[in-house]
């Protein structure tokens, strides 16, 4: 059955390889179709290696379910000492067995607390380990549109060209799908961060999808700043 409340991240590969179809056949010498490739690989473990962090370590949940089991054991035969030695109305010997009985309270409790933390930090490490190889590829596309100059379809190329320019032979329509293709595997690569919060809802791994959705969302703004450039460039029909 269909969702449309969460993403799906088989549809996300769908679209970024169509997308890299796209790229090359328009671009097939370019280095843009490399990264938009390198891109839908990432895409296609991205869907398992979410899944496999979310789920939980059972080898860990095993401690703290033993951890659990120990400690009520103490506390149990701990009980059984105290009502023992009520019964011969040895009141210290019942306030030594309350101290230790608090004594393993606390133990317990602060395993269970190492267990659990142990396991959301693993489980946020390799988010994050994961969403900064997204970060890297969305400065990656940046530089690929970073030299795409707009400016001389407005003044024209003689004006702008210089002897160390880099090397400028796109028609204004060929740069504008250019930039179209980079502002699209930016929002494909925020799209795909954030399939990690959508199967572990932790605030660390949140606050680093949604850090990854404002680059994305700034370095698109400025393609866009250039496209608007080159529209306005065009004489009127």
């Amino acid at each position: 059955m269909l969702t449309y409340r969460k993403l799906d991240a088989s549809r996300i590969i769908e679209t970024l390889r169509r997308l890299e179809q796209r790229i090359a056949e328009r671009f097939p010498s370019g280095g843009l179709v490399a990264v938009c490739r390198d891109l839908v690989t990432i895409a296609g473990k991205t869907e398992e290696r979410s899944r496999s962090i979310a789920k939980p370590n059972l080898v860990l949940r095993a401690a703290i379910l033993i951890a659990i089991i120990a400690g009520s054991a103490g506390i149990g035969i701990v009980g059984r000492s105290i009502h023992l030695e009520v019964g011969n109305a040895e009141v210290f010997s019942v306030l030594q067995g309350v101290e230790a009985a608090a004594n393993i309270v606390v133990l317990v409790g602060a395993a269970l607390f190492f267990l659990i933390s142990l396991e959301t930090k693993n489980k946020r490490n390799r988010s994050l380990r994961d969403l900064h190889t997204l970060r890297s590829i969305a400065h990656v596309i940046d530089m690929h549109q970073l030299t795409k100059d707009p400016s001389l379809y407005i003044t024209g190329a003689s004006a702008t060209v210089t002897s160390s320019s880099p090397e400028r032979n796109m028609t204004a329509f060929e740069l504008t799908r250019y930039l179209n293709y980079c502002s699209e595997m930016l929002s494909l690569t925020n799209k795909l961060a954030a399939v990690y919060a959508q199967h572990l809802p932790d605030s660390v791994v949140i606050d680093a999808v949604n850090d990854i959705e404002t680059l994305t969302t700034n370095l698109s703004g400025k393609i866009w700043q250039k496209i608007t450039i080159i529209d306005a460039a065009k004489p009127p029909r």
